[in-house]
């Protein structure tokens, strides 16, 4: 743990409103440290930012704020990370813009453990949702903790399966650590301050802002070893994720999924592109040449088969019931009445519009 004052110069660098990462951090390579850096005198400052920059530095930060986030740092969860600091991710320190702080609430020493981000579309499908669970816990209890952005549908699914695991699961959020967004996530954040790690390079306070998301996206495939996309749509915020795993040199997975579903069109762009395919946590294993760590909960593709004939007719397309009638020639209420069953077991799930899905 650094000195207090040593930490209150860096919150007071870090809190300078007009002072950009870049600045931050041209202004450490050149003085050395946030004490220096504060201390230098506005001809100094302007040898290396500009003008607006060196006089934002010479107004400093709001003391107030400066304040509060020293009495945030008195909950034994709080820590802050530092560029300086030796345990700051070795992955994340060489990207090109590396966040010069990080507010940490949870187990920071999982940081320093392998990870995988898993990201994917805020309204996915119930395979999806599955798929994101299973293969996250089978990575989890193969070594790999999970990293992801604690958005609503993939997001929150893939952290359930880290946690379910035995490596756990860090969340990169786009807002101060003082605020949960969404809301609807906030047990779920609970949860990760406990068990896990919640992470965030923006002061407290700061309000969910859309250009927040991109460098947060950064930040989940700087401190990750690869990047599986579980399902995305073409637009998807997941394939920004993917493009900057991709400028880091980190590997990108894709699960592939019906040709019909907008929300598979985002991972076969990125299976097109050169995205390796993958069906099971084990693909993601043998790629990133990671050994399984003790057992592992088993392949996150398989389950027990169902003997129900009328999966076979069901495939795994979204499918409405009349379909289902043509392709047996049942009645429509006994087609029904075939599906309860199937939904109450967990093997097909109802969408919007009267259509059913199988779930592997």
């Amino acid at each position: 743990m650094k000195p207090m004052d040593d930490i209150e110069s860096w919150l007071a660098l870090g809190l300078i409103d007009g002072l950009g990462d870049e600045s931050i951090r041209r202004l450490l390579v050149t003085f050395g440290s946030p004490e220096a850096v504060l201390s230098a005198g506005p001809a100094e400052l302007e040898r290396v930012v500009k003008r607006k920059a060196a006089a934002a530095v010479g107004r400093g930060a709001d003391p107030a704020r400066v304040k509060a986030a020293l009495a945030w740092l008195e909950d034994p969860l709080n820590t802050l990370m530092t560029l300086a600091d030796p345990d700051y991710p070795s992955l994340l320190l060489h990207i090109a813009d590396p966040p010069p702080l990080l507010y940490l609430k949870g187990r920071r020493e999982l940081l320093g453990t392998p990870a995988l981000a898993v990201v994917g579309s805020r309204n996915a499908t119930p395979q999806g949702l599955s798929n994101a669970e299973a293969f996250a816990r089978a990575a989890s209890d193969a070594g790999l903790c999970i990293v992801s952005g604690l958005a609503l549908g993939v997001d929150a699914a893939a952290h359930r399966g880290g946690l379910g695991g035995i490596s756990a699961s860090i969340a990169v959020v786009g807002t101060g650590l003082d605020i949960v967004y969404p809301a609807r996530n906030r047990e779920l954040a609970h949860e990760l301050a406990q068990r896990g790690l919640l992470v965030s390079e923006f002061p407290l306070g700061t309000p969910a802002v859309g250009s927040n998301f991109p460098r947060r996206n950064r930040t989940i495939s700087g401190i990750s070893r690869g990047c599986l996309v579980v399902e995305a749509a073409l637009q998807s915020g997941s394939l920004i994720t993917a493009r900057l795993a991709l400028d880091q040199g980190r590997d990108v997975f894709a699960i592939p999924g019906s040709i019909h579903s907008p929300l598979s069109k985002g991972c076969h762009a990125l299976i097109k592109q050169g995205a390796k395919l993958v069906e099971s946590a084990g693909d993601i294993l043998d790629e990133l040449g990671h050994a399984p760590a003790g057992h592992a909960s088993g392949d996150a593709a398989a389950t027990p088969p169902a003997a129900s004939p009328l999966l076979a007719y069901l495939g795994y397309d979204p499918t409405s019931i009349d379909i289902l009638c043509s392709r047996s020639g049942l009645t429509p209420e006994t087609v029904s009445a075939m599906l309860l069953p199937l939904e109450l077991g967990g093997m097909v799930a109802a969408l919007p519009g009267g259509y059913y899905q199988r779930l592997r």
